[in-house]
């Protein structure tokens, strides 16, 4: 018994939205807003509802997948915004060391280079200085922009 009447308190709200009608008296005039016409008028609908109706619920699964959704949209955010860091770091750190190494090609520092093929040291002819400060000057404008 206690279970049925619950039930139908549940139900009540249901039942209680209500079309809102204009009531027009016999010339057409508006006489007023209501549920229900005085004896005399006639309704026309307004479209109106007297309780706001609540906006479908998503389903379980439905929230879920936004949910995964809004999660794998964060992940891949999150990773971009690594992955420009740490090119941003590479570039500064080409930068830093290109411009060095055209300082030190400038100030007139020994530079010792290694042969990639052989392995062996030898060190930066003073003639290949000029070609070396140009390549360098190139490389940092490259690294630095």
């Amino acid at each position: 018994m206690r279970t049925i009447a619950a039930l139908l308190l549940c139900l009540i709200p249901v039942f209680a939205a209500a079309q809102i009608n204009k009531c027009l008296d016999s010339s057409g005039k508006v006489i007023g807003y209501a549920n229900e016409c005085p004896p005399g008028t006639r309704p026309e609908q307004t479209g109106i509802k007297s309780a706001p109706e609540t906006a479908p619920q998503k389903s379980y699964s439905d929230r879920e997948a936004d949910f995964r959704k809004r999660q794998l949209e964060q992940k891949e955010t999150a990773e971009k915004a690594e992955k420009k860091a740490a090119d941003a770091s590479q570039r500064k750190d080409a930068c830093n060391s290109s411009q060095a190494y055209l300082k030190a090609l400038q100030s007139g520092q020994r530079i010792r280079k290694t042969d990639p093929k052989t392995g062996e040291s030898s060190f930066l002819a003073d003639a290949d200085y000029p070609k070396e400060i140009a390549a360098a000057e190139r490389a940092a404008a490259a690294n630095c922009k």
